[in-house]
């Protein structure tokens, strides 16, 4: 089943924002596995690898395994999900409980094993890498006999072949073997945790896609690994999207992402992002369509008065670990949606959707149509780019486009803003939009230009820092700002539920009002009490760059 973009079928409705989508439906029936947390490699990791392996390679020409992971898994809403597909999609799942009923129930879809070294951890990438083109299955020495007893055959057996060698060694090698059979469009970076724990959830879509799997760095000081990253970003086709998250430990998301950017490639997902190979293969239930919780008409005209205006926003993709906490509603969030998951997990956009609060308002990012540093994507690159997330931000009835450059940052410490020809270029780019809110940690980028806003946020709250601190660095800001109107944009950090800061807005100093986002840019395009401002090419900079 072809799960591109193209394939979908799209079918606009007369207010030019609603749609709906047509396809003939998977499976009705399917299975599914429940993972606990251990993802130890001397304990649970070796099964799990393998069951995602399993999956991926079940998955390949129809939805056929699913899998649950616990509530405070990082990417919480594996059950919610799992029950939205029984409810909205009439999925009939049968649980399989055991690694040996899975191997017994998909075998078929496995031609052979690839044994991975456990003292090694780059073999798992390459046994991966292996598994997507030879249709194989990963193991540990000692799941051997599981496998063999189901009829699986040896495909490849790293165990000794990389011993002692650097990853760039290690990596140089599988690059010469397999990169010029594997997808050119879609890479997958297999890195986030590391050592004695690793948590490659994700591995099943790049089972699927036949894509090749790595953990190089980005760093100039790992210049060994730098060059092999650098070749293959070279090779992908133009448009292509890396998936998985950046090696922790080795390099920084922000080397990362700015390696990226200059390649005008997209980043998508997480490392332990799950069920990408099941849900690509769903598109939205019939008759679905996108309406987001507009607190204003887009031609609206709105009259700020002397007082605080705040807006909070949720970035992280729909605010990774937090939609499901209780408390959500009581307060007005923006959240940023990973607009892709149009292509890739259509479902997983229609449940956020379907249980929104009144509340809850969409908006596009993260500076694109996936995650990038807009100062340094290429200039050729950048309008075709943007052109794509304007068609997908149209799909998703979203006005407000979210941006975030970190590549003179690290972190929340350093400069976040935008170059002024990078204004420019989404004011082009973007002539339908409310307005724009930019950076991560705090940015000083603002701008007015036809009553379109371009408002950078003036606070980042950490779900570490106690309540009681972020209301006192809030009033404090509050009182610094002193001219009125005073915009205030609070960036809140995955993991932060809105229940913590219900208490925090009851104890700010007025007057203050805390109202959408569309509210926000309405009432900012009616009185500039802010300067224009840009980056600049001396100010200072936070960043171990290129």
């Amino acid at each position: 089943m072809n799960c591109s973009f193209q394939a979908i079928s799209l079918l606009f409705i007369a207010m030019g924002s609603a749609f709906v989508f047509a396809k003939e439906e998977p499976l009705k029936n399917a299975y599914s596995m429940r993972f606990d947390l251990d993802w130890e490699v001397a304990s649970g990791l070796p099964e799990k690898a393998m069951l995602v392996s399993l999956q991926g390679l079940a998955n390949r020409e129809e939805a056929q395994l699913y899998i649950i992971h616990p509530p405070d898994f990082q990417w919480e809403i594996t059950e919610p999900l799992f029950d939205f597909y029984k409810r909205k999609h009439g999925v009939s799942f049968t649980e399989i409980k055991t690694i040996d009923a899975a191997l017994e129930r998909f075998k078929s879809s496995a031609k052979g094993y690839v044994v991975w070294d456990a003292e090694v951890g780059p073999t798992l990438n390459i046994a991966f890498t292996i598994a997507g083109l030879e249709d194989g299955v990963v193991v540990t020495e000692a799941l051997i006999p599981i496998v063999q007893k189901h009829g699986l055959k040896p495909i490849d057996d790293l165990r000794g072949r990389y011993t002692g060698q650097s990853h760039a060694e290690i990596y140089s090698d599988a690059i010469n073997r397999y990169w010029h059979r594997c997808n050119r469009d879609k890479l997958m970076l297999m890195g986030g945790h590391r050592g004695r724990v690793m948590m490659p959830a994700m591995a099943d879509w790049g089972i699927r896609e036949r894509m090749f799997f790595h953990e190089l760095s980005a760093d100039p000081e790992e210049a060994d690994e730098l060059v092999l990253n650098r070749q293959l970003l070279e090779d992908l086709n133009v448009g292509a999207t890396v998936f998985g998250w950046h090696p922790y430990g080795k390099d920084t998301e922000e080397q990362s992402t700015m390696l990226l950017s200059m390649y005008g490639i997209k980043m998508e997902g997480l490392h332990n992002l799950p069920n990408l190979s099941y849900n690509c293969q769903f598109d939205f239930t019939s008759g679905f369509r996108f309406t987001n919780n507009h607190q204003v008409a887009k031609d609206a005209v709105l009259i700020a008065e002397e007082k605080v205006y705040i807006t909070f926003v949720q970035s992280d993709s729909v605010g990774i670990g937090v939609w499901t906490k209780p408390g959500r509603g009581k307060l007005p969030f923006a959240w940023q949606v990973t607009m892709n998951w149009t292509k890739f997990s259509p479902a997983a956009l229609e449940y956020f959707h379907e249980s929104a609060t009144p509340n809850d308002y969409f908006i596009g990012g993260l500076s694109g149509p996936g995650y990038m540093y807009p100062n340094n994507i290429p200039k050729d690159r950048f309008p075709v780019l943007m052109e794509e997330a304007k068609q997908l931000m149209t799909v998703l009835d979203e006005h407000v486009m979210e941006i975030m450059d970190n590549s003179a940052a690290d972190g929340n410490v350093g400069n976040a803003d935008l170059f002024e020809e990078t204004v420019d270029a989404y004011y082009e780019a973007f002539p339908d939009v409310l307005g724009f809110i930019n950076g991560y940690g705090p940015a000083r980028t603002r701008d007015l230009r036809d009553s379109r806003p371009m408002i950078s946020y003036d606070y980042y709250i950490d779900p570490k820092r106690p309540r009681d601190e972020v209301t006192a660095d809030l009033n404090e800001l509050i009182t610094l700002n002193s001219k009125r109107p005073y915009f205030l944009a609070v960036h809140v950090r995955e993991s932060n539920d809105v229940n913590s800061l219900v208490t925090v807005v009851e104890n700010l100093e007025g007057p203050v009002e805390v109202v959408a986002l569309d509210r926000f840019l309405k009432f900012a395009a009616s009185n500039k009490t802010y300067e224009t401002r840009f980056r600049k090419e001396d100010d200072p900079v936070h960043f171990k760059g290129f």
